[in-house]
């Protein structure tokens, strides 16, 4: 089955679902959906930051300080970021991610809600080749200079995401 073809539910703006159908339909036609965003932090504290590959649907070929993805048909946010965390990382045996907040993406692409994790991944990645084109790993003070300088295409649902992971964080200071 191709991603076009993956069976997502199709939710509403109060985040309930109202039906299914495949990824490429809810694309084009701009539903509201399910994402999980993982923020994944090496042994020394560094994020995981990678570029996606030009055959994504989704912002071919921009940057990212998140793994994650869509939400299959009847899988719950968790489920999805530990699925999407060692998918993308190519690890098995992480920690459940820890769920952070929530909010609805509205931008660039489309509209989908958005839950925000982070995890800590110790383990040796080997990035999955169909979805992360390179990657490295940065301090904080460096992704926020990344992320200003605006020298890379970052993808904007991760960098709304990230701005809004800053003033959480700085809300608990």
């Amino acid at each position: 089955m191709s991603a076009a073809e993956e069976v997502l539910d199709v939710v509403d703006r109060e985040d309930r679902v109202v039906g299914q159908a495949p990824r490429g339909e809810v694309y084009a036609r701009g539903l509201l959906h399910r994402c999980a965003f993982v923020q994944a932090r090496d042994a020394e504290g560094r994020i995981f930051v990678h570029r996606r590959t030009a055959s994504k649907l989704v912002f071919p070929s921009h940057y990212d300080m998140f793994v994650g993805g869509v939400l299959g048909a009847g899988e719950s946010y968790e489920q999805a970021a530990l699925r999407e965390a060692e998918e993308e990382l190519g690890v098995r045996g992480l920690e459940r991610p820890t769920p952070l907040f929530k909010f609805l993406y509205e931008g660039p692409g489309g509209a989908w809600w958005s839950s925000v994790y982070e995890v800590r991944c110790a383990l040796p990645v080997a990035p999955q080749a169909s979805e992360v084109d390179w990657h490295t790993y940065l301090t904080q003070e460096e992704l926020d200079r990344r992320v200003d300088d605006r020298a890379w295409a970052w993808v904007p649902d991760g960098l709304e995401a990230y701005r809004r992971l800053r003033a959480h964080r700085e809300s608990r200071l």
